[in-house]
């Protein structure tokens, strides 16, 4: 995996997880799901763990915690997951086809074209450039049913 610079990093647990209690990670689990995903956090270049943590009445140390032990990655990639997600949709949408990476990126939340490219590389193994070519050269099913006659 030479393209883009990714190096795998290796796992180490830190000593404060084992002193966030179960209930305590659930909770702050779910709160977190909340306002990441639901409220569509991830798409605020500006907020961070430290925003989060204060919004949630805690410290970053838990929201890392909870973000290593329950979903088994750190805060940005936790956060660039739904991101790459959401970048994913809109890379196929035809209504959205006209524009450029940057404008995607944007869009998701993404800083910069650079890391937005890094991240859609780690976890799908290909650009967004070529993830959007690969999949607008197929036919939608919609497109396969009309043609079907269906």
């Amino acid at each position: 995996m030479a393209k883009y610079n990714l190096t795998d990093k290796k796992e180490r647990v830190a000593a404060y997880q084992s002193l966030v209690s179960p209930q305590l990670m659930d909770e702050l689990k779910e709160k977190i799901l909340n306002i990441i995903l639901i409220q569509q956090r991830y798409k605020d270049k500006n907020y961070s763990a430290k925003q989060l943590a204060e919004d949630l009445g805690t410290n970053t140390r838990y929201i890392s915690a909870v973000v290593n032990v329950r979903f088994h990655m750190n805060y940005t990639s936790f956060v660039n997951k739904f991101r790459i997600e959401e970048a994913m949709a809109l890379l196929v949408d035809k209504r959205y086809q006209e524009l450029r990476m940057e404008e995607i990126s944007d869009m998701v939340g993404f800083s910069n074209r650079q890391s937005f490219y890094a991240s859609f590389y780690k976890l799908n193994g290909e650009t967004p450039r070529d993830y959007r070519l690969r999949h607008l050269a197929q036919p939608s099913s919609d497109e396969v049913r009309l043609k079907k006659g269906t």
